[in-house]
């Protein structure tokens, strides 16, 4: 190191050492090491021509001219870039404003969704055994003071016979009548002649419908509805398990109230051969009951079959009973053939 650390942290303190000790100098004049010796009698120079405004690279020379001209340069004051205030940029009191770049647009108004007046729920909803019913808006409240009305006084959550037929008087309608069995259908009723609190609000949100007279102005609809085949086939397969007595653990469903479920649930487009099966049914004393499988072939055997049985094959798994009541239906059909 050219430097010892003593001497170095003495130079940043600003003191000078020399041979006879240290002697502390005033900041900014360290350059009189630079200066001539000046002869006993004369002025020192810096009297005149004070030792800080001169280059420090070349104490007491003279400046070039284009060193002047530089020095001068640096020595001007620097004038700002920025154009002239006019009066466009002036406000109204005379002081400057700031100048708008561009003008914005106008802010767009938001885009509205159409509504028709109506619920601001989804407009269309699937109910609870397929149908899609759209445009209505109901009302949990107003559900469950139509079921207050009905309510059995014993049962907090229940609809009971004396509240159906209150509710079947008010709607206009019998409790044997179609409507009603598709409106059961659509509360997915576990047994007849009870609804319960769960039951009737699946149903009524299902129908969309809060009110005794919606309910009535649905009538049309919901037949409609239940007639295409995918519905009814529903309806029907559902019918078996409503005529059942849940209560009682019954599995079978009796013979009189089978006949009546079929009579029942095809009362809007009958069968031509249902006549003649109930017929034979009828006929059948020692039946006691109609079992699950035999219910629900007959609707294949409807359809498949043909109104005359031309259609029938019985190299087919139909149920023995059906099998049986063909073979009475051709013994009959032959009986007349012979009579006339």
């Amino acid at each position: 190191m050219l430097l010892s650390q003593d001497r170095l942290l003495a130079l940043r303190r600003g003191r000078t050492q020399n041979a006879g000790g240290l002697r502390e100098k005033p900041m900014g004049k360290c350059l009189s090491c630079c200066e001539k010796p000046v002869p006993p009698g004369s002025s020192h120079p810096t009297a005149s021509h004070p030792l800080h405004t001169f280059p420090l690279a070349r104490p007491y020379t003279s400046l070039s001219q284009d060193a002047k001209e530089t020095t001068k340069l640096q020595q001007q004051p620097l004038v700002s870039q920025s154009p002239p205030v006019t009066d466009s940029l002036l406000g109204s009191g005379g002081t400057p404003t700031e100048k708008k770049m561009f003008t914005p647009y106008s802010k767009l108004p938001p885009i509205k969704r159409q509504t028709n007046g109506e619920s601001k729920r989804p407009t269309s909803i699937t109910g609870s055994v397929g149908s899609t019913v759209t445009g209505r808006e109901v009302s949990d409240s107003k559900i469950a003071a139509l079921f207050e009305n009905y309510r059995d006084e014993d049962e907090e959550d229940a609809m009971l016979e004396d509240g159906i037929l209150r509710f079947c008087s008010d709607l206009g309608v019998q409790p044997d009548e179609f409507i009603v069995l598709v409106i059961a259908w659509k509360c997915q009723a576990a047994t007849m002649c009870r609804f319960t609190r769960e039951e009737f609000f699946t149903g009524c949100h299902a129908m969309r419908v809060d009110s005794v007279k919606g309910l009535q102005s649905r009538f049309q609809e919901l037949k409609a509805e239940v007639c295409s085949s995918l519905h009814f086939k529903d309806l029907y397969r559902w019918t078996y398990k409503f005529g059942l007595d849940a209560e009682s653990g019954q599995r079978t469903l009796p013979l009189e109230m089978a006949v009546i479920l079929w009579r029942l649930v095809f009362s809007q487009s009958p069968p031509v051969i249902l006549e003649h099966w109930l017929e034979f049914l009828e006929k059948h004393l020692n039946l006691r009951g109609i079992p699950k499988d035999t219910w629900d072939m007959f609707f294949n055997f409807t359809e498949q079959v043909g109104d005359d049985l031309s259609s029938y094959d019985d190299n087919e798994a139909w149920p023995s009973l059906l099998d049986d009541f063909v073979e009475y239906e051709n013994d009959r059909q032959n009986q007349n053939v012979k009579t006339d």
